[in-house]
Parts: C-alpha cells; sequence; structure tokens
C-alpha cells in the first residue's frame, strides 16, 4: 500500500488525537485547554489554522471522539459509514496544493475550515484509504491490558500488536518471562 507523506502525517495526527484522550484508568486529557491544542497543531505542522479557542477546542474533542469510534470498530461497512459521516460532516473540498516545500498534494479541508474540519477532512480521508484498500484491519488498539493506545500497523506482515514495542512489548514480554521462571522454579 502506497502512502504519501501528507496522508503519513494525517494518520500520525490521528492517532496523537485519539490518544490525547483520557483513559478508563484515571489518565487525564492530554488535550486539556487551547495552549494544548496550539501545541498538537504546531507539532503536526497543521496548515491554514486560524487563532485557537475554547470553541475549537470543543469541535476537536469531538471529532477526537468520532476518531476513537473508528478505531473500535471491527466491521469495515460500518467503519466507511462513520468515516463518511466525519468527512462529509467538515464539508470536504478536495484541491491540489503545494506550500511550505512540499511538492503538490491534495488537501480534504476547504480553505478557511475550523481545526476541528480539517483534522475530519484530512485525518477521515487518510482512514480511507485504509477501507478503500482492505487494510482496515490496520486501525488498531495496542493489546497491553493497561494502555490500548491506538496506531497504524504499517508492518509488512500487519503482526504488530502494541503501540510502542520498547514499552509496552518489552514490558508484557518480561512479565511473561518472569512468571515462566518463577513457575518453572516451582
Amino acid at each position: 500500500m502506497l502512502i504519501t507523506h501528507d496522508t503519513r502525517c494525517a494518520l500520525d495526527a490521528v492517532v496523537d488525537l485519539v490518544n490525547t484522550a483520557p483513559d478508563d484508568d484515571g489518565t487525564p486529557d492530554r488535550l486539556p485547554d487551547v495552549a494544548a491544542l496550539g501545541d498538537f497543531v504546531r507539532k503536526h505542522e497543521i496548515s491554514d489554522v486560524g487563532v485557537l479557542s475554547e470553541f475549537d477546542l470543543s469541535a476537536v474533542r469531538k471529532v477526537r471522539g468520532r476518531f476513537a469510534a473508528i478505531f473500535a470498530e471491527p466491521d469495515a461497512r460500518r467503519t466507511a459509514g462513520l468515516i463518511n459521516e466525519l468527512v462529509a460532516a467538515a464539508g470536504t473540498t478536495p484541491r491540489l496544493t503545494d506550500h511550505d516545500g512540499y511538492d503538490w498534494h491534495v488537501h480534504y479541508f476547504a480553505p478557511g475550515a475550523s481545526v476541528a474540519d480539517h483534522l475530519a477532512a484530512d485525518c477521515g480521508m487518510a482512514l480511507a484509504f485504509f477501507v478503500v484498500a482492505g487494510e482496515q484491519e490496520r486501525l488498531r488498539r495496542c493489546e497491553a491490558p493497561d494502555c490500548r493506545h491506538a496506531f497504524v500497523d504499517l508492518s509488512r506482515n500487519r503482526s504488530r500488536r502494541y503501540c510502542d514495542s520498547r514499552t509496552c512489548g518489552n514490558r508484557l514480554h518480561v512479565a511473561a518471562y518472569r512468571a515462566r521462571r518463577k513457575e518453572a522454579a516451582g
């Protein structure tokens, strides 16, 4: 599956956005205020965004919840419906652009769109490409029982199980190893 630079940027943004949500274990919202939203916009180099407000923060949090539902949905038909609703609500206006030193690429958000509509359109289309390619199962949640972060499995054989193999994966492998050693020691 060919993933262009702008699609990869949108995938990184949507995964990071979904992972800012508060967790069931009491982890606080990692998008608590407009300043944090501004940091998110700068980190992901989201272009054509004006002055951010509380309204933008609220709208982005709603879009975040809709993206979380996409990552949680196992059925491709229902996933397609969720993406269609999200992208349509954003008022997509596909257009070619070459800005900030990048070659030609497609922006799906309308000129002057809010940051929430920008994310819904561009990130929604990036996820749509996975459904179209029959690769929806690559939109995953970490299998570590105490994590559940979203990620996009871009491994060749679709075998990635953890959001980060250095933390979640290693932690579980070490725990399993210690349990086996303890059992062997009897």
